[in-house]
Parts: structure tokens; C-alpha cells; sequence
């Protein structure tokens, strides 16, 4: 006789896309409580750029998995999976709903698919190799070394995303093997929950990128500017420096650029994060997308979700 899973609810999609107050909602509706999926609002300090929900937008529902580490702590998937487990554990013992909320596909596939990650263990003083070898000759280069060793990691790994291409040319290292092997070998055991993965997205893309445009804005006029400033004054920026919203504001601090064309390049790069962020998201067939162009009020959007769930769950 099969064990009936737990139910998880999951909302996710591009920057900007409104999963946030989707997520409040749905929680508040059905006694949940959010478990971030965002790889920037576990650390603290890093607020206005990774658009961290303030406490009237959290409504009341618990938020958990935000500002939770400092800035320079290394994090893998294998940290969020096994942190997001807790949480979830502990939000079922008490007879609530998780809501995963976020757009770091890789978080939200491993926690679901229950990887199990096998990557070794570690090497500090290669590792530490690693970041001087970046910090010398650019992100690029180091990801151009990784493309050369494991191309299929290379491909699914940003090169912005140091950390991340770090550690998987640090198991390269320590197993003589290619990290994406060790990756697709962790795929084997079945998920222990029942989720329904909820995805916003327009169906015209012109209109996300006004919203993402938009929300940089007002996340300048939140005080972006003088945030970023404080991280880039502090030492050990390592996160903050490859953030969206931070790194492109350097040169703005050194003197190198104007301030207005920084901001632009904000844009630019969240836009492009978006667009990586729908091709994550679009390789996973069980996500029920709500394509936010055929509403024009939030309620609809939440009697949609409400539908989704209802014919999911059969409840």
C-alpha cells in the first residue's frame, strides 16, 4: 500500500512576474507558510536588489530561507535542498501547507526531485586557486576553463554564477570526474512529495521586460544605489559582486561609469537573467503555466490558481 505524499505548493517564473504576491496569497488562502527559492535573499543585507518582500508584503505568513546566511557564505543546491527539507518538515508537522516561492530553477528541481547529490567533498586551497584566477582574469575565463573540462555543466551554469562554477570545477578536481555526470547519477530516488508547480509568464514578452524596467526604477529609488555602496565599501563582496543590481554598479563607484548607464545595464542584464530563468523553467512539463496577459485583474489570477489547485489536488 503506497504512503500518500505531502502536498507542496510551488510558485515560480521570471523576475518580476508577480510570484511573490501570488505566493502571500495562496499561503494565506490555504494556511501556508513561503520557503524561499531565490539564490540572493538567503543572504542578509541583500534586500533591494533581490527584491525581498517587506513585512506588509509578507501579509503575516511566515517567510523562511531569506536573509538567513551572510553574504560570503559558499551555498550550493545541495546546502538549499537540505535547508529547505527542514523547513518543509517542520511546516508540515504543524498542519500547513509549503509554498515554494522563487525563480532559482536549480533550487526548485533538486528540492522535488529529490537529487541526492553526490559531489565529493572539498578542496580549499583549490578552490581559493579558483577565485584568484577569476578575480585576475574575469568570470568568462574561469567559466571558458569549466566549458573545457565539463561543457554540458559550462552550458547550465552562468558564468556570472561564480560560486557555482567553483564548485563544479572543484569536484572535477577532487573526483577526476565531470560534474554533470555526478549530477545526473543523484537523479535516482523518487520524490517524497505531491507537488504542484504553479508558473507565471506573459505570452508577450515585451510586457515582463517593462515590468522588470520598471521595478529597477523603483529599486533605485528604494535606495539601490546607497545598499550596493555599503556592500562595495565592506570587504569580502564575493555574492554581493556577482549579484544582479550590485555588480553592474561598480564601475559607477570606481569612477569608470555614469550612473544612468549603469542603471540601464541593470536592465539589461536582469532582462536576460528573465529570459534564462523561462528556459530553466520550460524544459519541466509538469509546471501548470497561468499566462498573466489573459487577466486583467490579480484576482483573476488568484481564482485561476485557485482552479489549478482545486482540479490538482481534486479538492
Amino acid at each position: 500500500m503506497s504512503m500518500v505524499k505531502p502536498r507542496i505548493l510551488a510558485v515560480v517564473g521570471p523576475t518580476a512576474s508577480g510570484k511573490t504576491a501570488l505566493g502571500v496569497e495562496l499561503a494565506r488562502l490555504y494556511n501556508g507558510e513561503v520557503v524561499s527559492a531565490d539564490s540572493m535573499q538567503i543572504y542578509k543585507g541583500m534586500d533591494i536588489a533581490s527584491a525581498k518582500p517587506d513585512e506588509a508584503e509578507m501579509q503575516g505568513i511566515p517567510h523562511h530561507l531569506m536573509s538567513s546566511l551572510d553574504r560570503d557564505t559558499v551555498f550550493s543546491a545541495a546546502d538549499y535542498v537540505k535547508l529547505a527539507k527542514e523547513k518543509i518538515d517542520d511546516i508540515l508537522s504543524r498542519g500547513k501547507l509549503p509554498v515554494i516561492v522563487g525563480g532559482t530553477g536549480l533550487y526548485i528541481d533538486s528540492l522535488l526531485d529529490n537529487v541526492r547529490f553526490s559531489e565529493g567533498g572539498s578542496d580549499e586551497a583549490y578552490r581559493a586557486e579558483l577565485y584568484d584566477f577569476a578575480a585576475e582574469n574575469g568570470n568568462e575565463a574561469l567559466h571558458a576553463r569549466l566549458a573545457e573540462t565539463d561543457p554540458e555543466a559550462a552550458e547550465n551554469i552562468h558564468p556570472n554564477n561564480l560560486v557555482r562554477v567553483v564548485r563544479a570545477l572543484e569536484v572535477c578536481h577532487i573526483t577526476g570526474r565531470r560534474f554533470s555526470e555526478l549530477k545526473a547519477e543523484s537523479r535516482t530516488e523518487e520524490s517524497p512529495y505531491d507537488p504542484l508547480i504553479i508558473g507565471l509568464n506573459y505570452a508577450d514578452r515585451s510586457v515582463l521586460y517593462a515590468r522588470i524596467n520598471a521595478r529597477v526604477d523603483e529599486m533605485v529609488k528604494a535606495g539601490l544605489v546607497e545598499e550596493a555602496r555599503e556592500l562595495w565599501q565592506q570587504s569580502g563582496m564575493r555574492t554581493a559582486a556577482n549579484a544582479i543590481g550590485y555588480k553592474e554598479l561598480i564601475p559607477y563607484f570606481e569612477g569608470n561609469m555614469l550612473l544612468d548607464d549603469c542603471i540601464d545595464k541593470i536592465k539589461q542584464e536582469t532582462r536576460r537573467y528573465a529570459k534564462r530563468q523561462l528556459t530553466w523553467f520550460r524544459k519541466n512539463e509538469r509546471i501548470k503555466w497561468i499566462i498573466l496577459d489573459e487577466f486583467n485583474k490579480k484576482t483573476e489570477i488568484l481564482e485561476k490558481s485557485q482552479k489549478c489547485i482545486a482540479n490538482f489536488w481534486n479538492i
